[in-house]
């Protein structure tokens, strides 16, 4: 059972606690914790994103003729364990590698008819969902790197799949691309931020990069404030 963090290691009011730009001393490699919680988090989405594809599904029916829009209003829900598996450990590739576990345990195990083509398309969200991040050396984590995270995930699949399914030069290729764009901003990214804010207030990742480097951030703020 995590023990709670003292009342002295809780953010001030106000304070963004995975916006810091504050960090520990970087490791080298992947601690067996972060390679558990990433391996837990690829499993946990991978049936989730199953169950999207049944959203998915449905979806399609309801909007009828405009049916085949419906992946591009649901695209961002298949970005998300990137930038959460990236804010939580803070290290590179972990983005990616979550996305293609997840991949995994839906081709694997739950049958996807997509088959081994969908670790490329997963390859290429976690790519592009951690990009911003790895811009920002892995220490920006505010509302606008997340948003971006989004954006690029969704941005770099799409012209992938664009290519798959023949949607260069068809009448609702930029209705595509700028329904799918707004999914990934607000599904695959605002929406993993919101995620991301809510586990570290439970404290369940005291013991993770996300939690350290907001005390380490805090150390240094009232060390210069002094």
């Amino acid at each position: 059972m995590t023990t709670p963090p003292s009342d002295s290691s809780r953010p001030p009011n106000g304070t963004d606690p995975t916006a810091t730009t504050g960090t520990a001393p970087r490791r080298s490699g992947l601690a067996l914790k972060d390679i558990v919680l990433m391996v837990v988090l690829g499993t946990v989405f991978g049936f989730l994103y199953w169950a999207l594809v049944q959203a998915w599904t449905v979806l399609s029916i309801a909007m009828g003729p405009a049916g085949d829009l419906a992946q591009h209003f649901l695209l961002g829900g298949w970005l998300l364990v990137a930038p959460l598996a990236v804010a939580i450990i803070r290290r590179p590739l972990v983005g990616i590698l979550a996305e293609v576990i997840a991949s995994v345990i839906e081709v694997v195990f739950l049958g996807s008819a997509v088959g081994p083509l969908l670790f490329v398309a997963a390859a290429l969200q976690g790519a592009g969902s951690e990009l911003p991040f790895a811009l920002g050396r892995y220490r920006r984590y505010g509302w606008a790197r997340f948003a971006l995270s989004g954006l690029c995930g969704a941005g770099l699949v799409f012209f992938y799949s664009a290519f798959r399914f023949g949607w260069y030069g068809q009448d609702l290729f930029w209705l595509r691309l700028v329904i799918q764009l707004a999914s990934g901003v607000v599904l695959g990214g605002l929406l993993a931020k919101v995620i991301v804010d809510a586990l570290v207030r439970t404290g369940v990742l005291d013991n993770f990069a996300i939690v350290r480097d907001r005390r380490t951030g805090q150390g240094r703020a009232v060390r210069r404030a002094r």
